[in-house]
């Protein structure tokens, strides 16, 4: 992750100022303010998604993926992100068309190291592939940058809604060409969309406190998912709203997840999430493996 910490000062910018208070030190060593129980919770495979029935798409995606893996362009981009090469900023146009001359890419550009933002800039994994995509195409890269909840719905044909802060949101269906969010694969989001092969294995990982010792003996999951089975309603727990998250703690049977007596919080995303663990209004965040670390190191190299 040794490219993390200067790839995501956009996330951190949404903490405001109560993360400008909690990251300013006296120059000198600071020590670390938040850490992840590096145990994987669950098993998941990322894809990107494409409208139900849109065979040719789907196609073209899983051939470029083919591609990308057998050339080491794959393993270069990743190379960006989790290693020691150079992101490449992924560039937009600034107008949607609905003409078919774009590849119009659903996301929510609040999820480093897979899309994220820095300054007027698009950058991460899925992002560089989406680039590579509509190169494939022929096509001008817009990229629809939006709730995550809305992603799925604004790629299915029929689109629908989702309960938001204010409310019910209505999304609406078709208004682009291909999801590319960080989408777990699973037989819910199956039934208006079709996945891609899978090009990441992921897993959700927790983010406490740097001195919680709470789980600090733990090795397994299942030790760590009997311990977060002991809290009640009392402790409360910070997820992504609409990821696998928070489906992870709230239960949820098409995912095949029981749930958890806490109090779930869902945020816009995972650094506001994280910055409520510092300030002590919630207690955890449970969160993707990949944005959890890059998460903490960069709220740690910033303290």
């Amino acid at each position: 992750m040794k490219k993390i910490v200067s790839l995501i000062l956009a996330l951190t910018m949404l903490c405001g100022a109560a993360f400008a208070l909690a990251s300013c030190g006296d120059g000198g060593e600071s020590e670390p303010v938040v850490k992840v129980v590096d145990i994987a919770l669950t098993e998941e495979q990322y894809a990107f998604a494409v409208p139900k029935g849109n065979s040719t798409l789907l196609a073209e995606v899983n051939e470029l993926l083919t591609e990308i893996k057998a050339n080491g362009k794959f393993d270069e981009i990743l190379d960006k992100y989790f290693g020691d090469g150079t992101p490449t900023p992924v560039v937009s146009a600034t107008e949607r068309k609905t003409d078919g001359s774009q590849l119009i890419v659903a996301t929510n550009a609040a999820f480093a190291p897979f899309e994220y933002m820095e300054g007027s800039n698009y950058y991460g994994v899925d992002l560089e592939i989406m680039a590579l995509l509509a190169e494939k195409l022929d096509k001008e890269l817009y990229i629809y940058n939006m709730e995550f909840d809305a992603v799925c719905l604004a790629v299915s044909s029929q689109g629908g809604s989702y309960e938001g802060e204010n409310g019910d949101v209505t999304v609406q269906g078709g208004i682009a060409d291909i999801a590319a969010a960080g989408l777990t694969i699973n037989d819910t989001r199956k039934q208006i969309l079709d996945f891609s092969n899978s090009y990441y294995n992921a897993s959700q990982m927790l983010i406490c406190a740097a001195d919680d010792t709470t789980f600090d003996e733990c090795t397994t999951a299942e030790q760590v998912i009997a311990k977060l089975n002991t809290f009640g309603s009392d402790i409360k727990v910070g997820v992504q709203s609409g990821t696998t998250g928070q489906f992870f703690c709230e239960g949820d049977e098409d995912w095949g997840f029981d749930g958890f007596a806490f109090d779930t919080v869902p945020y816009q995303n995972g650094a506001l999430a994280t910055q409520n663990v510092i300030n002590g209004n919630i207690k955890y965040v449970i969160i993707d493996e990949g944005p959890a670390k890059a998460i903490v190191e960069n709220f740690n190299e910033a303290n």
